[in-house]
This record gives C-alpha cells, structure tokens and sequence, in this order.
C-alpha cells in the first residue's frame, strides 16, 4: 500500500483535487450559504488560472516535492522520528498532525510578518468566499510553503506516505473549509471540533482585521483554540459581513494579471508596510 501511494502520488492528488472540487461546486450550486458579489466566471477565470500556473510553477521548481523529502530521510536516517522507534502507523499519525502545526504556525506568520502578508493578502482580496478561493494564493506565497514544508519533513523525519496523506487532506479541506455551502448549525458545532469548517474559516476572511487575524487553521480545528485564535462567529454574521479586504475591491483586481502583481503594489494607508 506505502509503495501503491507513492508509485501514483500524482494520480491520486489530481484525482482528490478535482473529485473534491466538483463535489464542492455541486453543493454550493444546490445550497449556497450566501449570494455572490461578482458572477463566477469573473472570479473562478483568476482563481483557476492561478492554480493551473502554481501546478506548473512548482513542478518547474521543486522536481523533488516534499514526499520525495520523506523518502530520502528514510533511507539516510533524517529526523527525529527516524530514531525513535515507532510503530508506522505511530510515525503517519505524528507526521500528519505536526505538519498541520506547522501550516498554523506559517499562516500566522504570513499575517504578521508584513513582508509575507503582502504576498498572502491576495488569498484575501477575493471578493466572495467559495471552493476556488481556497487554491488562490500567490505563487511566490506557495514556493515558500514548500521550502517550509521540505525542512519540517526532513527535521521531522516525516514518513513519505505521511506527507501525501498530509498534502491531500490539506488540499481537500482548504477546499471544503472555503465552501460557500450551508452546514446545519448543530452539525457545524460538532464538525468544527474535528475539522475546519466553512463557517468557522470564513470568519477569517472577514473584512474587519480582527476577525481576519483569527481562525488560522486550514485542516486540524485544535490550533485556534490551544492558541487562542479562534473566533466562534463575525460580528455582522455570515450572510451580512463583508468578505475580502478594504482595499483591492475592484472587478479588475480579479484578473491574474493583476492578481500577479498586487504583493508588488504599494500597500495602502493602514496596512502594514
């Protein structure tokens, strides 16, 4: 099975990526949580486009990907887990919860650190907040959580077949947690203490910056709470709060070219410089 996973790594993150998004579109189209500012062809011709460039980009870039980390750690020894004597599936578990820590621990960084946030704010200039907001991130932003990514595995020891597990799931759930889609409030307070949900990430993509810095989590839920991030509902609700940024707001900040050059335009007064 380890061998099945890494032998095909490819197939099956193409596979989950696009079985979650139509699963995704599918729900939003049948129960939406809120109305759309900008129709969708306007939008996902950006979004997609972006993650088309970044598949391309990291490819050209990153012939070794961070699962390729895992194995070479295996074999020369690397990381902590590699001389702790654990059980495998002991060893995934770890691997997978510990890489989610550390995604927190960059979003919050990508936040603070002005120079990161003015690649990551493009991941909030969105508009509305639907499933294709979660693949939009500038690609500089995602070169740099691979690098991230690459010396966790290898500090950690990170088992090959971890990291996959890990790369899909954070896929997934980015996707699902960004859905525009209506969760039954009881079904939601539960779901929020096990995963990330719409509800609870779109909080963070409010436009009031105290609830934008909050509800950093992408996958694991637990990080808010332990850190004190989490923020439980906006102040305006989720069908009257404004989503994205107080800058940026125009339909022609949607276009890629655009979206390419916004971490490189002069940040505006009151954002960090």
């Amino acid at each position: 099975m380890r061998h099945y996973i890494l032998d095909h790594e490819g197939i099956i993150r193409l596979a989950c990526f696009f079985g979650v998004l139509v699963a995704m579109v599918v729900w939003e189209l049948a129960a939406p949580k809120r109305h759309l500012q900008v129709v969708r062809r306007r939008r996902w011709t950006g979004n997609l486009g972006i993650i088309a460039l970044n598949t391309v980009l990291v490819r050209l870039v990153f012939p070794l990907l961070p699962s390729g980390v895992g194995v070479i750690a295996a074999e020369k020894g690397w990381g902590i887990l590699n001389m702790l004597e654990l059980p495998f599936w002991s060893s995934v578990v770890l691997s997978v919860v510990v890489l989610d820590l550390a995604i927190y621990a960059q979003h919050v960084l990508f936040h603070y650190l002005p120079p990161l946030w003015r690649l990551h704010r493009l991941h909030h200039a969105d508009l509305d907040f639907d499933v294709t907001t979660g693949v939009r991130f500038h690609p500089i932003e995602i070169l740099l959580s691979i690098v991230i990514k690459i010396a966790v595995v290898a500090a950690l020891g990170a088992p090959a077949v971890a990291v996959v597990i890990f790369e899909v799931l954070l896929n997934a759930t980015s996707m699902f947690n960004h859905g525009n889609v209506v969760l039954p409030a009881g079904v939601d307070r539960v779901l929020r203490w096990v995963v990330v949900t719409p509800d609870m990430h779109r909080v963070h993509h409010s436009a009031v910056r105290t609830e934008t810095d909050s509800n950093f989590g992408f996958n694991l839920p637990w990080w808010d709470r332990i850190f004190d991030t989490y923020r439980a509902q906006p102040d305006a609700g989720h069908t009257d709060m404004t989503i994205g940024l107080p800058v940026f707001r125009e339909e022609n900040d949607l276009r890629l070219d655009q979206m390419l050059t916004q971490p490189f335009r002069p940040p505006s007064a009151g954002e960090p410089t």
